[in-house]
């Protein structure tokens, strides 16, 4: 039975993940700063709290991520940890380059320690790609980020880089574009659109406040992009892969799918609010998956207009969508 330490299990990636190795024979150990008064509310959501050990870990101190690798002695690790907002990390870029950065150099660190062949997973971000000018971006384009979010995680990416070139670690980043699920919190834009939106639909007379909605975004469904991640700790050799569908929408498509699939108009209940804008931003996110296709075999299903139906439906029902298979 292989061991899995999944670092930020509370959150959509983590608990997907979870499920997702659970279901192929895995011994999984999530981690929490406070293991035992954190609420894990997705793993309940998804009912597999109880078949996951946890771990209390703080990611920025190396003698608990040290401890925690010692005990747990994982085959694999996940890092999914650390503050995952882009807007956010404008009002705490300390924290955020120092949650991301910090805590993914500390697990190289106590792996190469240790000395064991643990196989590391990073999560990367399309935010260290900044504006590409509209083209898709590769594994090979620069990395120009606009937000202390994406400096964090393009430290991460180098750091993750460097251990495995020069210590022979089997460390990969995955560079995830959108991935959204009906476990997203409602601080991220997609499911407050989709929360005020049935709320809307079930007679509130609030107006839904956004900012920019021009952006272009590549979105896609968070379950099968953690099919990716496994994938990438499958393969013979260490590599960075892209993980997108490669079809990239304005957020105002996105509103109208979501407000259509409702039978409402979005351009009556939608109110643009400068106050949201971020400092910067980037105007066309969009990501080329071929190699992911090429050498891993992995292909997203779902597209944009999905992932939008899939959230409204998983709201009104009350509860969050199944995995995809």
């Amino acid at each position: 039975m292989k061991k899995a330490l999944i670092c930020g299990i509370s959150g959509q990636d983590g608990s997907y993940l979870a499920e997702f190795l659970l279901d192929r024979g895995y011994e999984v150990c999530g981690t929490s700063r406070d293991a035992q008064m954190s609420s894990f509310r997705n793993l309940i959501r998804l009912g597999i709290r109880d078949r996951v050990k946890l771990e209390s870990m703080t990611l920025t101190d190396f003698r608990s991520v040290l401890q925690v690798l010692d005990k747990v002695k994982p085959d694999e690790v996940y890092n999914l940890g650390g503050q995952s907002s882009v807007g956010l990390s404008f009002g705490q870029p300390v924290e955020t380059l120092d949650s991301i950065a910090t805590g993914t150099l500390n697990l190289l660190e106590a792996i190469r320690f240790i000395g064991a062949p643990i196989k590391l997973y990073n999560a990367g971000s399309s935010e260290c790609f900044g504006d590409t000018g509209g083209r898709a971006a590769t594994e090979e384009t620069p990395f120009r980020p606009r937000s202390p979010y994406g400096v964090a995680k393009a430290a991460a990416f180098w750091e993750v880089a460097n251990y495995r070139e020069a210590y022979g670690l089997f460390a990969c980043s995955g560079i995830l574009y959108n991935h959204e699920s009906p476990l997203r919190p409602e601080r991220f834009v997609t499911q407050k659109i989709v929360a005020t939106a049935c709320r809307i639909a079930n007679g509130s007379n609030e107006k839904l406040c956004l900012g920019n909605i021009t952006v272009q975004r590549d979105w896609g469904w968070a379950p099968e992009y953690i099919q990716g991640m496994y994938r990438m700790l499958q393969q013979n050799e260490p590599d960075d892969y892209i993980i997108a569908t490669g079809k990239t929408y304005a957020l105002e498509e996105f509103v109208s799918t979501v407000f259509s699939h409702l039978g409402l108009n979005w351009q009556d209940l939608v109110i643009t609010d400068e106050s949201l804008y971020r400092p910067t931003d980037i105007a066309v996110s969009r990501g080329n998956p071929k190699k992911a296709l090429a050498q891993m075999r992995w292909q997203a299903q779902y597209d944009m207009h999905d992932v939008a139906r899939m959230m409204v439906d998983a709201r009104l029902a009350g509860e969050p969508e199944r995995k995809a298979s």
